[in-house]
């Protein structure tokens, strides 16, 4: 019997370095222009949180492998990467 162990994951796309990124832009120049003179190179990327079940590690860090590439990103301009860790509580329940 299979057993399906529970894993809480932490997903970070960002911006390959070489590609320009005009709401980082925006961003700095609004910290600029808010007094904030010191902030440089600001990029913006996305952070998700997801939850699934997996038979062990080697299974979810494939499993997030290919949402991340058939989904969350966009592996041509974005980079990606991911953390989890096992949770022992029952899937659907409050955090």
């Amino acid at each position: 019997m299979l057993v399906n162990h529970n894993y809480q994951a932490r997903i970070y796309v960002t911006l390959r370095p070489s590609v320009l990124d005009p709401a980082g832009v925006a961003v700095e120049s609004g910290l600029k222009q808010l007094g904030y003179p010191d902030v440089e190179q600001v990029r913006i990327g996305k952070y998700i949180e997801l939850r699934l079940k997996a038979a062990d590690e080697n299974a979810v860090r494939e499993q997030l492998d290919r949402i991340c590439d058939q989904l969350l990103a966009n592996p041509v301009i974005e980079n990606y990467r991911f953390d989890w860790v096992e949770v022992h509580e029952q899937m659907g329940a409050s955090v």
